[in-house]
This record gives C-alpha cells, structure tokens and sequence, in this order.
C-alpha cells in the first residue's frame, strides 16, 4: 500500500466513478483500475464491487475510506499550514474568545495587533468558554478569553476584567426609567437568563434569592450578546456586562446598572507548557488597549443611570 494508490482510491470514493477520478488526477482510467487492483491486493480485501462495469463502495470499502479520508483532510491542513508560512513567513497566532468579547474586544484588538504586525495571519475562533479552554490547553490555540466558570487548573491564567452587571431592556419597557435596577425589580417579570453553569448567573441569583424577588425566566442562553438580542426583541429584561451590549445600544437597547453590584469576571488564558512568544506579548497588549477603549465606551450618560436611551 503505498500514498499513490490511496490517492486514487480517495479520488474515486469522492468522484464517484474510476473515469471522473482519472480526469481528476490527468492519468488513464486503466491506471486507476489497476492502482485499485492492488491496493485492493495490498489489504487483503475488496473495496468495490464491480457492477454493469462500475464500482460499487463495498461496506468494508466504506469503513476504509472514513480513515483514508481523514488522513488527506490532515494533508490538506498541511498544506494549508505551509501556505500561509510561505505567505506570512513571519508566523500565525490563534486566538479564542467567549461570545461577549468576539464581537467587540477581540476585533477591535486584533485591528490594534494588525496595524503593528500586518504580515501575521490570525486564526480567531468564537466559542463557549469550557471550549475556549479546551482549545488552549491541548495547544492548538496561542491564548483565549474565557469566563471565570472554567476550570482554571492545568492552564496558565490571568484576570483580564471584571465586568458590571446591567440590566438589558427593549426601549420603552417600563423599567427603562430607572436609573437603577433593583431585585425587587424584576420580581415576576420575563427574565432572559444566562446559562445555569454561569458564574455571574450564580452571583446575580444569589443576590435576588436574599431579596426574596423571583423573576419568571422565559429563555436561557449561553451568550450575553444573544441576551442583549432577546431583550431588544421585547422578550424580557436580562442580565449582561456593557461590552456585550456594544452595537445594540446604537439600536436602542437600554443598560441599566443593577444593585447591589454584581460582576462577571473574564479571565485570558495561555498554553501551560510554553513561554509567551513576541507576538503572544504583542496580541495581549492589543488585547488589553481594545478592553480599555470599551470600557471608556461603557461610560456613557446610559451606563450612569441617566434617562437617555440612545447611546451618544
């Protein structure tokens, strides 16, 4: 058995037939039978049955391609990989971030990081945060953005902010004339809520539980921004930090302050096994310039409790 072979093989399980795999590898047909012929020899049994002169995927042929499909889908990363290190010699980053800050900080960093290292290809990936830390403890990811839910053990961690919790309201709902939100509050009302693995979830209920106040949860969600979504929708009121609701407010999505205060916690987190490289530093400045520029967005007339419900 050698890649040849596997080659045609592979070319024939996608295409369909042994001529359109000799047109897409530019040999004979016959040079595909007989490359069929004896990697079929190779293995020691058949990968097709030959029906009205076309061949058919036998069930043990079938189970062969899932693992010869996988090895070429592995090649293909490689040369992915060797392209980009010949198109950005320099190097490549892969960067990680939970839902509220994929939208707004990671972007406006990686356009910070982009203007002192335009030759640097970004993988950026958006995800939940045990997946962020997943991503970055096996290695395939140079650093990520997770909140304080996760599991911190195995992993090289830092704080990377510390979040006020607001309440989140379509404009016009009868809470929007508050400066500030109480539990009592929200007692009874629809109430979109994050996920119940949430940290700042956990906090926020624990505070309505000393209040006695029981909003009535109408949609559970992982992700603030899809909260904010929601809440503009008219679904209810929820509970979000200012970053996730940047370019909802633009909309007329009202923040309103919630006390007693209660924050979400955001941690940057790096591969264990490895010292932070030039750019990784570089990436992490970025990162912390564009949480700065959000959190001088986050103090707005809104965010103090004022009555406006356009963001100016």
């Amino acid at each position: 058995m050698n890649h040849r072979q596997l080659e045609v093989f592979n070319a024939v399980m996608i295409s369909g037939s042994a001529s359109r795999a000799a047109e897409l590898l530019r040999v004979t047909q016959p040079a595909v039978s007989r490359a069929i012929a004896e990697l079929e020899a190779a293995i020691g049994f058949a990968l097709f049955d030959r029906v009205r002169g076309r061949l058919v995927p036998t069930p043990e042929g079938q189970l062969f391609f899932t693992d010869v499909r996988a090895s070429f889908i592995g090649l293909d990363r490689l040369r992915t990989s060797a392209a980009r290190i010949r198109d950005f010699g320099a190097g490549t980053l892969r960067i990680a971030s939970l839902a509220a800050y994929g939208h707004t900080v990671v972007p406006r960093a990686i356009r910070l990081f982009r203007d002192r290292h335009p030759d640097i290809a970004i993988t950026f990936q958006i995800a939940l945060s045990s997946q962020v830390r997943d991503l970055v403890v096996n290695g395939n990811f140079s650093l990520g953005l997770a909140a304080d839910e996760v599991d911190l053990s195995g992993v090289d961690h830092r704080v990377f902010s510390s979040g006020r919790a607001c309440c989140v309201m379509p404009p016009g709902h009868p809470l929007a004339s508050r400066a500030v939100i109480r539990p009592a509050d929200l007692d009874g009302l629809p109430f979109i809520a994050l996920s119940a693995e949430d940290r700042a979830r956990a906090r926020f209920n624990a505070v309505l539980d000393a209040a006695g106040s029981r909003p009535n949860v109408v949609v559970e969600t992982p992700f603030a921004a899809t909260v904010c979504a929601l809440a503009l929708e008219g679904v209810g009121v929820g509970l979000a930090q200012a970053v996730a609701a940047e370019g909802f407010l633009e909309r007329g999505l009202v923040l309103r302050p919630f006390e007693p205060e209660v924050y979400f916690r955001t941690y940057l987190l790096f591969r264990p096994d490895t010292q932070k490289s030039i750019l990784v530093k570089h990436l992490v400045a970025a990162l912390l310039a564009a949480r700065d520029q959000g959190a001088g967005k986050a103090t707005t007339p809104r965010l103090r409790g004022t009555a406006s419900t356009r963001a100016r």
